[in-house]
């Protein structure tokens, strides 16, 4: 998608539509390297920038596809390069929310905290005890 919304966004006299057309092809090039890199196998670094940004954190990905996503839309502010770059900030947004974590339940969390408080409560009173 966002691929061909840059091929789309190149058809004007506009620079500002051709350089967001641009980066937003080189994008599309971008997330292919780093999400499927089975899909570029005729590209001999695909396998090593693949392996890289695996090893990244989810919210620095998240970061760095947001970022992608939404230099084109400041560029240029069309419905093209909106819909365009709506899959790369979504993917972005999906790691993000994997960042955060699982969401966890009001009830596990106060019996962690009552166990807690009790461990501290063993641990003051043993140290009274053994002071006396």
């Amino acid at each position: 998608a966002c691929a061909c919304a840059g091929l789309w966004n190149c058809v004007t006299i506009n620079p500002l539509n051709i350089a967001a057309g641009v980066w937003m092809m080189l994008n599309a090039f971008v997330l292919f390297l780093c999400e499927a890199p089975f899909c570029c196998q005729f590209i001999e670094f695909a396998n090593a920038v693949s392996a890289r940004a695996d090893g990244l954190r989810a919210w620095q990905k998240a970061a760095f596809y947001c970022g992608m996503a939404v230099f084109p839309v400041m560029l240029s502010l069309t419905l093209t390069t909106l819909f365009g770059n709506a899959v790369a900030f979504a993917t972005g947004v999906l790691y993000g929310l994997s960042a955060l974590g699982k969401k966890g339940d009001a009830i596990s969390y106060a019996r962690i905290h009552q166990q807690q408080r009790q461990m501290d409560e063993e641990k003051l009173t043993g140290t009274l005890e053994g002071e006396a």
